[in-house]
């Protein structure tokens, strides 16, 4: 794969906020150039391109990526869509920065790997927490508290399109058709960093709700490793204010949030004769920065694209293909299955 120099030009396939809010990000870096949006109406498009100042729009999304102005694709669409429109750019030899989740199910990961070495061409998975500062600073520090014994998160977040729900208007959130639900919008913030710390888990045991739609509500799940515990919480049917929190023998770390990390501490163990011990002093290791939370996924998947590598260290190919085996096996558990496991592409 050969390096790039220069800016990397992007199109966007998606419209919705979570775009609005890469692009964001992205254009504080100097390397970053917006030229075209892909939507399938042409009002749509239009819209949004004089709402971001670009330059070129597509109803097409074939058109889009065999055309020489764009060098990149973000990929924003609902997630059954992921893998069929990863692969295409793929194909016309386009680099790929894939919202999470990265795809529907393991087998879609696989091909776009695959697809990613035979057209020699960059493969992300816009998964951001993963990428920022303050995570940098976990894995630095990860070692001060020693053997770690639990790695416990939580991200429950009520959604609006819930209250509609109730209604019995069943909104795009909680369509298992499109690959939604609260394993694939949220629980994935809870494992995808698991899974960047501590790999493969070797045992997974999950509960959760699953709505009258088909797609899930909330799920807990409890994972073993060799030396070590996982517990994840998520859900889109309740709030919860509880962080997310790393334990070992000889400390622990805790972060804010798992899907946006504001603050991480370190807490040393001490020794505590008679109860009457010292108290331990928590230590901020958060990392300050300027940037917008978007901006480190954008410029990671740039420096990959300028190097001429096709995947991060990071968020690398087989993070985002353990995380979506770990998906597959708790949507088997609860008895949650999408459209696409059987149609195949």
């Amino acid at each position: 794969m050969e390096k790039h120099t220069g800016k990397v030009r992007f199109g966007v396939v998606g419209t919705n906020f979570i775009t609005d809010w890469v692009i964001a990000g992205a254009r504080q870096d100097d390397r970053f150039e917006l030229v075209a949006v892909y939507s399938r109406k042409q009002e749509t498009a239009d819209a949004f391109a004089a709402k971001h100042q670009i330059p070129h729009t597509f109803i097409s999304l074939e058109e889009m990526v065999k055309s020489p102005l764009i060098d990149a694709v973000y990929i924003a669409s609902p997630n059954f869509l992921h893998a069929e429109q990863s692969l295409l750019c793929m194909k016309y030899g386009k680099h790929v920065l894939c919202e999470k989740p990265f795809a529907s199910n393991v087998q879609e990961v696989q091909k776009m790997i695959a697809a990613s070495k035979q057209y020699q061409v960059t493969l992300m998975e816009a998964m951001k927490p993963t990428l920022t500062p303050n995570f940098l600073s976990v894995q630095e520090n990860l070692k001060r508290i020693g053997t770690v014994r639990r790695y416990f998160s939580c991200y429950c977040q009520y959604s609006s399109r819930y209250d509609k729900f109730k209604e019995g208007i069943v909104l795009n959130a909680f369509k298992p058709e499109l690959s939604n639900g609260a394993i694939m919008d949220i629980g994935v913030y809870t494992i995808y960093p698991m899974v960047v710390l501590f790999g493969r888990p070797k045992k997974i045991d999950a509960s959760g709700i699953v709505l009258s739609s088909g797609a899930d509500g909330q799920g807990a799940v409890n994972f073993e490793y060799d030396e070590m515990n996982a517990t994840v919480l998520y859900s889109k049917i309740a709030n919860s204010s509880l962080p997310t929190e790393i334990q070992g023998e000889e400390g622990n770390i805790l972060l804010d949030r798992i899907n946006i990390i504001g603050k991480v501490t370190y807490t040393p163990r001490l020794a505590v004769t008679s109860g009457k011990g010292p108290i331990p002093e928590p230590q901020d290791i958060s990392r300050v920065t300027d940037k917008d939370e978007y901006y480190y996924e954008v410029a990671e998947f740039i420096n990959l694209i300028q190097s001429g590598k096709r995947e991060s260290t990071i968020n690398s190919h087989k993070h985002s293909l353990i995380t979506l085996e770990i998906i597959d096996e708790i949507r088997r558990q609860l008895g949650i299955v999408y459209p696409a496991d059987t149609q195949g592409l």
